[in-house]
């Protein structure tokens, strides 16, 4: 049996793996520039984050009714059950599916057609988190907000992802506070190919309870003693990072570093069908790479429950934490 764990960094779109790309082109009729799963597997070599988000943007074109929202989410679902999710706070990106026609109602309901059953069919609670594009304007966020007011009873929070550089957090001040009054949670990708400031701006123009990625903060010690100290979540995806070339090779990468300083961390998949791997696939690949012993990927485990946004459910969270306690390895 896997280790419990809890997904917090997790992007649906980033869960579309090739085969069910081709069912849902074929479905839509959609043209897709590669002849087979494999050659569209090959193009799954990159270089940066710019060049993933290029293909992340393309394939998403197959994605157009609610039923395709709902095959991709149910797909994602039955392969974190396999992995030990009992939890997943699912990212989606909006106005990368506004942009191409496809309306908020049309996404939302989509996924919730599979988020909705998730506990009674695959034993996962979940929550969804709204995610802007940081390198759209922020005009477009504070619109994309907006049109998820109708919404908002199967939203949880907000967050911010896509190209990092050159996209401070201080650029959407305004829709964090919008949101914020809403009673949205509020998380934030800070620190990734992006400076430590940025985590920083995250934390005190953002508010941000938690922070995605959050990797170069280790370059900043006043801020990891207060990251430390405050007690804010970093939701780490190793084998994302090498696929993007963020760690050269994963034995270099800095989680036991982190987690010897006394860093709140999480292992999570980030936009696994790109990346090489799941949750369960990710705690496997630290597990070897960084020789973590028991005792540390119980820690992970029982992070990623401390972390989630299960105010609303003390009761699960505390049945999830005494399963990673009584797990045997």
């Amino acid at each position: 049996m896997p280790l419990p764990k809890a997904e917090l960094h997790l992007h649906i779109e980033g869960t579309l793996e090739p085969e069910l790309a081709f069912e849902l082109a074929a479905r839509n009729g959609v043209a897709l520039p590669y002849a087979d799963t494999d050659e569209l597997r090959e193009a799954y070599r990159f270089e940066d984050l710019q060049s993933f988000l290029n293909l992340y943007y393309e394939l998403m074109t197959v994605l157009r009714t609610e039923r395709d929202f709902e095959d991709l989410a149910e797909a994602y679902l039955a392969r974190a059950a396999a992995q030990g999710v009992r939890h997943a706070e699912i990212f989606f990106d909006p106005q990368a599916h506004l942009a191409r026609g496809v309306d908020m109602s049309t996404v939302v309901e989509g996924l919730w057609r599979a988020l909705g059953r998730s506990e009674a069919a695959h034993g996962i609670s979940t929550r969804l988190i709204l995610c802007f594009l940081r390198d759209e304007s922020a005009e477009s966020a504070l619109a994309t907000l907006d049109a998820a007011k109708p919404h908002l009873d199967r939203i949880t929070g907000v967050g911010l992802d896509s190209a990092e550089v050159g996209h401070p957090p201080v650029k959407f001040r305004e829709v964090y506070e919008a949101a914020a009054a809403l009673g949205l949670r509020r998380v934030a990708h800070a620190g990734e190919e992006g400076p430590p400031e940025y985590i920083t701006q995250a934390l005190d123009v953002l508010g941000v309870e938690r922070v995605d990625h959050g990797l170069r903060c280790m370059e900043d010690p006043a801020l990891v003693e207060r990251l430390v100290r405050e007690r804010i979540p970093l939701t780490l995806c190793p084998l994302s990072n090498v696929r993007l070339r963020t760690v050269d090779v994963l034995a270099d990468h800095p989680l036991p570093a982190m987690l010897d300083a006394g860093l709140l961390c999480t292992v999570n998949s980030d936009d696994p069908a790109y990346f090489g791997g799941y949750a369960g696939d990710n705690f496997d690949a630290v597990r070897s790479a960084l020789g973590l012993d028991e005792e540390r990927l119980r820690e992970l485990a029982r992070n990623s429950f401390l972390a989630s946004f299960l105010e609303d459910d003390e009761e699960r969270r505390a049945r999830c934490l005494a399963e990673v306690d009584a797990h045997v390895f």
